[in-house]
């Protein structure tokens, strides 16, 4: 296990300062981390799109369309939306967009050591895949697991596939703790997180996020939160609310 820890509590909310992009494009609509996949993927595509009006004639330049409709998926999967983040002092936040599919109650969880209650979110490729802090926390716990990449649909991928599980600490109330859990799919071969253990976050930071389909589950102390949200919700994170601190 690489599992990191701190207790140092005099952190202040602060941004990750990784350098995952040149400066000017952290001003652009689109995901810090996606820098590399659109330089990789998006030029020659745009190349390809330019040689196919040039080189073909006639109805032959229509094939133009499937280069530039992998174009647009590279471009929209990568986009980076401003959210409004609430400020409800008991609201938390949902840490990923997607589909609820799982609200399940933990009978004991050791990070809380005490029951929890679990919600499971599945990111398709046409979610916005940048992952959120759902409170003002700290970083106090990181643990970095490889494994496998089933279908984050398949419940089997939440113990087996590779994930990043970090473990926050309230700064609200220190002692009241949470946890999100990053999870790679099927398609997805790699989990972004430059948080840092000791680091504080405000609610609603981006913190890093998993790319081309996956999973993220919040995993919350029963006995301190309520669960407003439920399974078949669509919800957007950093945004909509998922639970408030009781």
């Amino acid at each position: 296990m690489n599992q990191q820890t701190s207790d140092n509590s005099n952190e202040k909310p602060v941004a990750p300062t990784q350098r995952d992009c040149p400066a000017w494009f952290e001003h652009m609509p689109f995901a810090r981390w996606g820098w590399v996949e659109l330089n990789v993927y998006g030029w020659p595509l745009v190349v390809a799109i330019l040689l196919l009006l040039l080189i073909l004639c006639g109805p032959w330049r229509w094939l133009a369309i499937i280069p530039a409709a992998l174009l647009v998926q590279v471009l929209y999967f990568f986009r980076d939306p401003p959210r409004r983040v609430p400020d409800a002092p008991n609201a938390i936040v949902a840490p990923a967009d997607g589909k609820v599919v799982e609200v399940t109650p933990i009978d004991h969880y050791d990070f809380f050591d005490g029951p929890a209650v679990r919600i499971g979110i599945f990111l398709s490729i046409f979610n916005v895949h940048i992952n959120r802090s759902p409170s003002a926390s700290r970083v106090v716990a990181m643990d970095y697991q490889p494994g496998k990449f089933l279908n984050a649909m398949d419940p089997a991928s939440a113990t087996q596939n590779e994930f990043m599980w970090i473990g926050f600490d309230s700064l609200e109330k220190p002692g009241r703790r949470f946890v999100v859990r990053q999870i790679a799919g099927l398609i997805a071969r790699r989990i972004v997180c430059p948080l840092t253990v000791g680091q504080a976050v405000p609610r609603g930071l981006k913190f890093g996020m998993i790319k081309f389909g996956s999973r993220t589950e919040l995993i919350l102390p029963a006995g301190d939160a309520e669960i407003v949200t439920k399974v078949g919700d669509k919800i957007r994170a950093g945004s909509d609310i998922v639970a408030r601190w009781k």
